[in-house]
Protein backbone atom coordinates (compact mmCIF):
# COMPACT_ATOMS: atom_id res chain seq x y z
CA UNK A 1 0.00 0.00 0.00
CA UNK A 2 2.80 2.41 0.90
CA UNK A 3 4.42 1.73 -2.46
CA UNK A 4 1.28 2.81 -4.30
CA UNK A 5 1.05 6.00 -2.25
CA UNK A 6 4.67 6.87 -2.97
CA UNK A 7 4.13 6.37 -6.70
CA UNK A 8 1.04 8.55 -6.77
CA UNK A 9 2.81 11.29 -4.84
CA UNK A 10 5.70 11.20 -7.27
CA UNK A 11 3.39 11.45 -10.26
CA UNK A 12 1.45 14.34 -8.75
CA UNK A 13 4.75 16.09 -8.02
CA UNK A 14 5.63 15.77 -11.71
CA UNK A 15 2.35 17.48 -12.54
CA UNK A 16 2.97 20.30 -10.08
CA UNK A 17 6.39 20.92 -11.61
CA UNK A 18 4.86 21.66 -14.99
CA UNK A 19 5.21 18.41 -16.92
CA UNK A 20 2.43 17.99 -19.39
CA UNK A 21 0.30 16.52 -22.14
CA UNK A 22 -3.16 15.32 -23.08
CA UNK A 23 -4.89 14.35 -26.19
CA UNK A 24 -8.47 13.62 -26.77
CA UNK A 25 -11.18 16.12 -26.22
CA UNK A 26 -10.84 16.83 -29.93
CA UNK A 27 -10.60 13.23 -31.13
CA UNK A 28 -13.75 11.95 -29.52
CA UNK A 29 -15.95 14.69 -30.88
CA UNK A 30 -16.33 13.53 -34.47
CA UNK A 31 -19.94 13.70 -35.47
CA UNK A 32 -23.37 15.04 -34.91
CA UNK A 33 -26.08 14.73 -32.28
CA UNK A 34 -26.59 11.54 -30.29
CA UNK A 35 -28.62 8.70 -31.62
CA UNK A 36 -29.92 5.78 -29.62
CA UNK A 37 -29.14 2.34 -30.95
CA UNK A 38 -31.77 -0.36 -30.90
CA UNK A 39 -31.08 -3.48 -28.91
CA UNK A 40 -28.27 -5.11 -30.94
CA UNK A 41 -29.08 -7.97 -33.23
CA UNK A 42 -26.71 -10.62 -34.47
CA UNK A 43 -25.01 -13.58 -32.93
CA UNK A 44 -26.11 -14.80 -29.54
CA UNK A 45 -24.13 -13.30 -26.67
CA UNK A 46 -22.90 -14.81 -23.41
CA UNK A 47 -25.04 -15.06 -20.32
CA UNK A 48 -24.81 -11.87 -18.32
CA UNK A 49 -24.81 -11.39 -14.58
CA UNK A 50 -26.41 -8.01 -15.24
CA UNK A 51 -29.37 -9.78 -16.81
CA UNK A 52 -29.68 -11.98 -13.74
CA UNK A 53 -29.96 -8.78 -11.73
CA UNK A 54 -32.71 -7.69 -14.12
CA UNK A 55 -31.01 -4.35 -14.79
CA UNK A 56 -30.58 -2.65 -18.14
CA UNK A 57 -27.16 -1.04 -18.41
CA UNK A 58 -27.33 2.23 -20.34
CA UNK A 59 -24.06 2.77 -22.21
CA UNK A 60 -23.12 6.04 -23.91
CA UNK A 61 -20.23 6.29 -26.35
CA UNK A 62 -18.86 8.68 -28.95
CA UNK A 63 -18.51 8.70 -32.69
CA UNK A 64 -14.88 7.97 -33.42
CA UNK A 65 -12.17 5.54 -32.30
CA UNK A 66 -13.15 5.40 -28.61
CA UNK A 67 -16.26 3.37 -29.48
CA UNK A 68 -14.70 0.90 -31.91
CA UNK A 69 -13.94 -1.65 -29.20
CA UNK A 70 -17.67 -2.01 -28.47
CA UNK A 71 -18.50 -3.07 -32.02
CA UNK A 72 -18.73 -6.82 -31.44
CA UNK A 73 -20.69 -6.38 -28.22
CA UNK A 74 -23.21 -4.12 -29.96
CA UNK A 75 -24.38 -6.92 -32.25
CA UNK A 76 -24.74 -9.66 -29.67
CA UNK A 77 -28.22 -10.82 -28.73
CA UNK A 78 -29.38 -11.42 -25.19
CA UNK A 79 -27.21 -8.76 -23.56
CA UNK A 80 -28.63 -6.22 -21.09
CA UNK A 81 -26.97 -3.24 -22.77
CA UNK A 82 -28.70 -0.24 -24.28
CA UNK A 83 -26.23 1.70 -26.45
CA UNK A 84 -26.41 5.36 -27.44
CA UNK A 85 -23.84 7.04 -29.67
CA UNK A 86 -23.18 10.77 -29.51
CA UNK A 87 -21.23 13.28 -31.56
CA UNK A 88 -19.63 15.32 -28.78
CA UNK A 89 -18.23 14.73 -25.32
CA UNK A 90 -20.46 17.51 -23.93
CA UNK A 91 -23.56 15.51 -24.82
CA UNK A 92 -22.24 12.46 -23.00
CA UNK A 93 -21.15 14.55 -20.03
CA UNK A 94 -24.68 15.87 -19.53
CA UNK A 95 -26.11 12.36 -19.68
CA UNK A 96 -23.65 11.19 -17.03
CA UNK A 97 -24.28 14.18 -14.74
CA UNK A 98 -28.06 13.84 -15.05
CA UNK A 99 -27.93 10.08 -14.38
CA UNK A 100 -29.42 9.23 -17.77
CA UNK A 101 -26.60 6.79 -18.56
CA UNK A 102 -24.77 4.34 -16.33
CA UNK A 103 -21.53 3.69 -18.22
CA UNK A 104 -19.83 6.03 -20.67
CA UNK A 105 -16.82 5.94 -22.95
CA UNK A 106 -15.20 9.38 -22.89
CA UNK A 107 -11.89 11.14 -23.60
CA UNK A 108 -9.36 10.38 -20.88
CA UNK A 109 -9.05 13.94 -19.60
CA UNK A 110 -12.83 14.37 -19.67
CA UNK A 111 -13.17 11.52 -17.19
CA UNK A 112 -11.12 13.55 -14.71
CA UNK A 113 -13.15 16.68 -15.43
CA UNK A 114 -16.35 14.76 -14.75
CA UNK A 115 -14.90 13.42 -11.51
CA UNK A 116 -14.31 17.01 -10.41
CA UNK A 117 -17.69 18.29 -11.61
CA UNK A 118 -19.64 15.53 -9.86
CA UNK A 119 -17.62 15.65 -6.61
CA UNK A 120 -16.18 12.20 -7.22
CA UNK A 121 -19.36 10.48 -8.36
CA UNK A 122 -17.78 8.70 -11.33
CA UNK A 123 -15.18 5.92 -11.40
CA UNK A 124 -12.82 4.81 -14.16
CA UNK A 125 -13.25 1.11 -14.95
CA UNK A 126 -11.00 0.63 -17.99
CA UNK A 127 -8.91 2.26 -20.70
CA UNK A 128 -10.52 1.75 -24.10
CA UNK A 129 -8.22 3.57 -26.53
CA UNK A 130 -4.54 4.46 -26.49
CA UNK A 131 -2.84 6.89 -28.86
CA UNK A 132 -4.66 7.59 -32.13
CA UNK A 133 -2.32 10.44 -33.13
CA UNK A 134 -0.02 9.57 -36.01
CA UNK A 135 2.79 11.55 -37.62
CA UNK A 136 2.39 11.47 -41.39
CA UNK A 137 5.47 12.42 -43.42
CA UNK A 138 6.00 13.28 -47.09
CA UNK A 139 9.72 13.91 -46.89
CA UNK A 140 10.79 10.31 -46.36
CA UNK A 141 13.20 11.39 -43.64
CA UNK A 142 11.17 11.12 -40.43
CA UNK A 143 11.16 7.91 -38.42
CA UNK A 144 10.95 9.28 -34.89
CA UNK A 145 10.47 12.52 -32.96
CA UNK A 146 14.10 13.56 -33.56
CA UNK A 147 13.47 13.60 -37.29
CA UNK A 148 11.16 16.59 -36.89
CA UNK A 149 14.01 19.00 -36.10
CA UNK A 150 13.81 21.99 -38.44
CA UNK A 151 10.40 21.01 -39.80
CA UNK A 152 6.85 22.37 -39.62
CA UNK A 153 4.13 20.05 -38.36
CA UNK A 154 0.54 20.78 -39.35
CA UNK A 155 -2.02 19.68 -36.78
CA UNK A 156 -5.21 20.53 -34.87
CA UNK A 157 -6.06 20.91 -31.19
CA UNK A 158 -4.59 24.29 -30.22
CA UNK A 159 -5.35 24.87 -26.55
CA UNK A 160 -6.32 21.23 -26.03
CA UNK A 161 -4.66 17.88 -25.50
CA UNK A 162 -2.95 17.46 -28.92
CA UNK A 163 -1.06 20.74 -28.38
CA UNK A 164 -0.07 19.80 -24.83
CA UNK A 165 1.04 16.36 -25.99
CA UNK A 166 3.29 17.63 -28.76
CA UNK A 167 4.74 20.49 -26.73
CA UNK A 168 5.49 18.20 -23.82
CA UNK A 169 7.16 15.54 -25.96
CA UNK A 170 9.17 18.08 -27.96
CA UNK A 171 10.33 19.66 -24.71
CA UNK A 172 11.32 16.30 -23.26
CA UNK A 173 13.25 15.51 -26.45
CA UNK A 174 15.05 18.88 -26.43
CA UNK A 175 13.32 19.96 -29.64
CA UNK A 176 10.99 22.67 -28.37
CA UNK A 177 12.76 25.44 -30.33
CA UNK A 178 13.45 23.35 -33.41
CA UNK A 179 9.96 22.36 -34.54
CA UNK A 180 7.19 24.71 -35.70
CA UNK A 181 3.61 23.69 -34.96
CA UNK A 182 0.95 25.13 -37.28
CA UNK A 183 -2.66 24.68 -36.17
CA UNK A 184 -5.86 24.34 -38.15
CA UNK A 185 -9.37 24.07 -36.77
CA UNK A 186 -10.07 20.64 -38.29
CA UNK A 187 -7.98 17.60 -39.31
CA UNK A 188 -9.04 18.20 -42.90
CA UNK A 189 -7.04 21.46 -42.87
CA UNK A 190 -3.88 19.67 -41.80
CA UNK A 191 -4.57 17.07 -44.48
CA UNK A 192 -4.87 19.85 -47.08
CA UNK A 193 -1.49 21.26 -46.05
CA UNK A 194 0.01 17.82 -46.39
CA UNK A 195 -1.38 17.60 -49.93
CA UNK A 196 -0.06 21.03 -50.92
CA UNK A 197 3.50 20.77 -49.62
CA UNK A 198 5.88 17.99 -50.58
CA UNK A 199 8.09 18.72 -47.58
CA UNK A 200 5.20 18.68 -45.10
CA UNK A 201 4.53 16.65 -41.98
CA UNK A 202 1.16 16.41 -40.27
CA UNK A 203 0.00 15.08 -36.94
CA UNK A 204 -3.38 13.49 -37.61
CA UNK A 205 -5.76 11.40 -35.51
CA UNK A 206 -7.12 8.16 -36.85
CA UNK A 207 -8.94 7.63 -39.13
CA UNK A 208 -7.73 10.87 -40.81
CA UNK A 209 -4.18 9.53 -40.80
CA UNK A 210 -5.30 6.51 -42.80
CA UNK A 211 -7.16 8.78 -45.23
CA UNK A 212 -3.97 10.79 -45.73
CA UNK A 213 -2.02 7.66 -46.65
CA UNK A 214 -4.51 6.88 -49.40
CA UNK A 215 -4.96 10.43 -50.73
CA UNK A 216 -1.53 12.05 -50.52
CA UNK A 217 1.20 10.85 -52.87
CA UNK A 218 4.36 9.88 -51.01
CA UNK A 219 2.74 10.05 -47.55
CA UNK A 220 3.92 7.47 -45.03
CA UNK A 221 3.07 6.79 -41.41
CA UNK A 222 6.32 7.80 -39.73
CA UNK A 223 5.30 6.83 -36.18
CA UNK A 224 2.42 6.72 -33.75
CA UNK A 225 2.78 9.39 -31.06
CA UNK A 226 2.27 6.70 -28.43
CA UNK A 227 5.73 5.38 -29.32
CA UNK A 228 7.30 8.75 -28.54
CA UNK A 229 5.30 8.92 -25.33
CA UNK A 230 6.71 5.61 -24.16
CA UNK A 231 10.23 6.92 -24.69
CA UNK A 232 9.93 10.36 -23.11
CA UNK A 233 7.04 10.30 -20.61
CA UNK A 234 6.88 9.00 -17.00
CA UNK A 235 7.55 5.27 -16.77
CA UNK A 236 4.36 3.21 -16.68
CA UNK A 237 2.17 5.96 -18.09
CA UNK A 238 0.64 5.76 -21.54
CA UNK A 239 -0.80 8.23 -24.01
CA UNK A 240 -4.44 7.44 -23.29
CA UNK A 241 -7.11 8.65 -25.69
CA UNK A 242 -10.27 7.20 -24.18
CA UNK A 243 -11.48 5.57 -20.97
CA UNK A 244 -14.67 3.97 -19.69
CA UNK A 245 -16.36 5.41 -16.62
CA UNK A 246 -19.33 4.38 -14.49
CA UNK A 247 -21.53 6.41 -12.17
CA UNK A 248 -20.51 5.59 -8.60
CA UNK A 249 -24.13 5.13 -7.57
CA UNK A 250 -24.70 2.52 -10.28
CA UNK A 251 -21.47 0.74 -9.34
CA UNK A 252 -22.49 0.60 -5.68
CA UNK A 253 -25.93 -0.77 -6.55
CA UNK A 254 -24.89 -3.20 -9.30
CA UNK A 255 -21.22 -4.18 -8.90
CA UNK A 256 -21.63 -7.53 -10.66
CA UNK A 257 -23.25 -5.81 -13.63
CA UNK A 258 -20.20 -3.59 -13.96
CA UNK A 259 -17.83 -6.55 -13.66
CA UNK A 260 -19.76 -8.38 -16.36
CA UNK A 261 -19.69 -5.35 -18.64
CA UNK A 262 -15.91 -5.06 -18.37
CA UNK A 263 -15.53 -8.76 -19.16
CA UNK A 264 -17.82 -8.37 -22.18
CA UNK A 265 -15.91 -5.26 -23.28
CA UNK A 266 -12.62 -7.17 -23.15
CA UNK A 267 -14.06 -9.98 -25.29
CA UNK A 268 -15.41 -7.45 -27.78
CA UNK A 269 -12.03 -5.70 -28.04
CA UNK A 270 -10.33 -9.02 -28.72
CA UNK A 271 -12.83 -9.76 -31.50
CA UNK A 272 -12.35 -6.32 -33.05
CA UNK A 273 -8.58 -6.56 -33.10
CA UNK A 274 -8.69 -10.12 -34.42
CA UNK A 275 -10.91 -9.23 -37.39
CA UNK A 276 -10.77 -5.51 -38.29
CA UNK A 277 -12.75 -6.03 -41.50
CA UNK A 278 -15.73 -7.55 -39.69
CA UNK A 279 -15.54 -4.90 -36.97
CA UNK A 280 -15.38 -2.11 -39.56
CA UNK A 281 -18.67 -3.25 -41.06
CA UNK A 282 -20.37 -2.94 -37.66
CA UNK A 283 -18.66 0.40 -36.95
CA UNK A 284 -20.04 1.82 -40.20
CA UNK A 285 -23.51 0.35 -39.67
CA UNK A 286 -23.74 1.84 -36.18
CA UNK A 287 -22.60 5.27 -37.37
CA UNK A 288 -19.45 5.30 -35.23
CA UNK A 289 -17.31 6.09 -38.29
CA UNK A 290 -18.96 6.07 -41.70
CA UNK A 291 -16.25 4.80 -44.06
CA UNK A 292 -15.99 1.02 -43.63
CA UNK A 293 -12.89 0.60 -45.80
CA UNK A 294 -11.00 3.36 -43.95
CA UNK A 295 -11.96 1.93 -40.56
CA UNK A 296 -10.72 -1.54 -41.49
CA UNK A 297 -7.30 -0.11 -42.35
CA UNK A 298 -7.23 2.25 -39.36
CA UNK A 299 -8.12 -0.18 -36.55
CA UNK A 300 -4.56 -1.57 -36.12
CA UNK A 301 -3.34 2.00 -35.44
CA UNK A 302 -6.20 3.01 -33.14
CA UNK A 303 -4.85 1.39 -29.98
CA UNK A 304 -8.12 -0.40 -29.17
CA UNK A 305 -7.72 -1.94 -25.71
CA UNK A 306 -9.56 -2.83 -22.53
CA UNK A 307 -6.99 -2.28 -19.81
CA UNK A 308 -8.04 -2.62 -16.17
CA UNK A 309 -6.70 -2.78 -12.63
CA UNK A 310 -3.27 -1.55 -11.57
CA UNK A 311 -2.07 -1.20 -15.15
CA UNK A 312 -5.04 1.05 -15.92
CA UNK A 313 -4.33 3.20 -12.88
CA UNK A 314 -0.62 3.59 -13.54
CA UNK A 315 -1.11 4.41 -17.23
CA UNK A 316 -3.90 6.94 -16.71
CA UNK A 317 -2.62 8.58 -13.54
CA UNK A 318 0.73 9.22 -15.18
CA UNK A 319 -0.94 10.67 -18.26
CA UNK A 320 -3.25 12.92 -16.25
CA UNK A 321 -0.36 14.15 -14.14
CA UNK A 322 1.39 15.35 -17.28
CA UNK A 323 -1.77 17.07 -18.47
CA UNK A 324 -2.20 18.68 -15.08
CA UNK A 325 1.31 20.08 -15.30
CA UNK A 326 0.58 21.64 -18.68
CA UNK A 327 -2.86 22.99 -17.86
CA UNK A 328 -4.70 22.02 -14.65
CA UNK A 329 -8.06 22.94 -16.16
CA UNK A 330 -7.60 20.17 -18.76
CA UNK A 331 -8.20 17.61 -15.99
CA UNK A 332 -10.77 19.57 -14.01
CA UNK A 333 -8.39 21.68 -11.95
CA UNK A 334 -6.89 18.94 -9.81
CA UNK A 335 -5.85 15.31 -10.02
CA UNK A 336 -8.51 12.68 -9.18
CA UNK A 337 -8.26 11.00 -5.80
CA UNK A 338 -7.42 7.32 -5.38
CA UNK A 339 -11.09 6.28 -5.36
CA UNK A 340 -11.39 7.36 -8.99
CA UNK A 341 -9.74 4.12 -10.10
CA UNK A 342 -11.88 0.97 -9.81
CA UNK A 343 -9.38 -1.85 -9.33
CA UNK A 344 -11.75 -4.79 -8.63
Amino acid sequence: MSQMIDRRSALKLLGSLGIAVPMTAVLSACGQSGQAQDKPQGQEGPEQTAAEEDVTVRVASLKGPTSIGLADLMVQEGTPYEFSIFGTADEVNQKVISGDVDIALVPSNVSSVLYAKTDGKVRCIDLNTLSVLCLIDRTGTVTDLGGLAGKTVYMTGKGTTPQYTMEYLLGQAGLADQVTLEYGSEPSEALAQLQQHEDACALLPQPYATVALSKVEGAVLAFNLGTAWTRYAPEGSQLVTGVTIVRSEFLDEHPSAVTTFVEAHKASVEAVNADPAAAAKIVAEKGIIDNEAVVAKAIPECGIVCTTGDEMEEALEGYLSVLHGMDPSSVGGSMPEDDFYWLD
